[in-house]
């Protein structure tokens, strides 16, 4: 079975990719382990990579799609399918996995949509709090300190509201014209994510067990 997965941020995406992968024994492709794992076995790509991160600069897309043809590659994929976590991000990078699997005579077969009202996503990713003498980690509406005092705690950067919001704006403009593309093709199945965590994963379970 050959699988992308998409969400916004906090939709909890991780840990159904994990599940997928543990049930259905696929390989869990991350952009960020392939990334590891091209500069770390010194791949073309991977050595090409590694060049622009220790400049402190982004990696170009034809590098990062580079990256990700080496993984599609390799043998193991041929016997076990892919589950694809966090590429494409941008819709050009859509129309090129489109031709890597071509190229690679792969055929992608669903793409899992976990759908997350943005603002409960806000609440849910900016509520953390950490207390300022001992660097506990708590949240305002899941897992408040039982005695709140304002003062006693911070936010880092990425926490804030505005901060979050910028992010999931982000995502939501990449993602949209993506999940349009594979929509297109009839490959996007909508899961419901507001739900307890294995009714998620039941849902998902349902549609794989039908793609199957």
């Amino acid at each position: 079975m050959n699988l992308l997965i998409m969400g916004l941020p906090g939709a909890g995406k991780g840990t159904q990719a994990a599940k997928i992968v543990e049930t259905f024994n696929v390989a869990h492709i991350s952009t960020g382990d392939m990334f590891r794992a091209a500069m770390a076995n010194e791949t073309e790509m991977g050595i090409l990579a590694k060049s622009y991160i220790s400049k402190g600069e982004l990696v170009p897309d034809d590098v990062t799609n580079g990256i990700v043809k080496e993984r599609l590659a390799q043998e193991d994929i041929k016997e076990t399918g892919f589950l694809l976590d966090g590429f494409p991000r941008t819709i050009e990078q859509a129309h090129a996995l489109d031709q890597i699997l071509s190229e690679l005579d792969l055929e992608l077969e669903g793409v899992i949509n976990i759908e997350v009202n943005p603002d409960s996503l806000l609440e849910r990713l900016s509520g953390r709090i950490i207390h300022k003498e001992t660097g506990e980690t708590f949240h305002k509406v899941f897992n408040p300190p039982i005695d709140y005092k304002e003062e006693d705690y911070y936010q880092r950067e990425d926490d804030k509201p505005e901060t979050v919001k910028r992010r999931l704006d982000v995502n939501i403009a990449q993602g949209e014209p993506i999940i349009e593309h594979y929509r297109a093709k009839g490959l996007v199945h909508d899961i419901q994510g507001n739900q307890d965590i294995n009714d998620v994963f039941a849902d998902i379970k349902k549609v794989l067990t039908n793609l199957k």
